[in-house]
């Protein structure tokens, strides 16, 4: 599929190719870590027709609200740097533009709707995209 791209394997390993790995890697991880806490913590999964039953607010959630399309924006900037792929770059910010839409025109709305109050305070209290500086004494510090 990539080949079909234009997308090659790298000709050389060099800083770029063990940034890349890297910046995958930590991707990766970030939206595996996401599915095992909808898992494990919300009793559902992240796709829309077998939702968290329960408002998941912990483990990456903590920081951010949509950790999982960062993990996997993250996962697909990291290739794009490791093939240098300026297609793979273009693919990786489209998808992060997709996902806010799909955020605030359907997860957000859908959210307020099912999880009321609970969801309304965590969206007070957590940043959609970067973590919000607490105050000192605030909840979670």
């Amino acid at each position: 599929m990539l080949a079909r791209a234009g997308v090659g394997a790298p000709g050389r390993w060099g800083l770029a190719q063990a940034a890349g790995l890297a910046v995958a890697t930590v991707g990766g991880a970030i939206a595996l870590w996401c599915i095992g806490t909808f898992a494990i913590l919300g009793r559902g999964t992240p796709a829309p027709f077998d939702p968290p039953r329960r408002l998941v607010v912990r483990g990456p959630y903590r920081h951010v609200r949509n950790p999982m399309y960062l993990g996997a924006g993250l996962a697909l900037a990291g290739a794009a740097l490791f093939y240098g792929s300026g297609a793979l770059a273009l693919y990786a910010a489209g998808f992060l533009l997709l996902m806010h839409l799909f955020v605030i025109l359907y997860e957000e709305p859908t959210l307020g709707r099912t999880f009321g109050d609970d969801y309304g305070t965590y969206r007070a209290t957590v940043g959609r995209w970067w973590p919000k500086r607490r105050r000192l004494g605030s909840v979670g510090t």
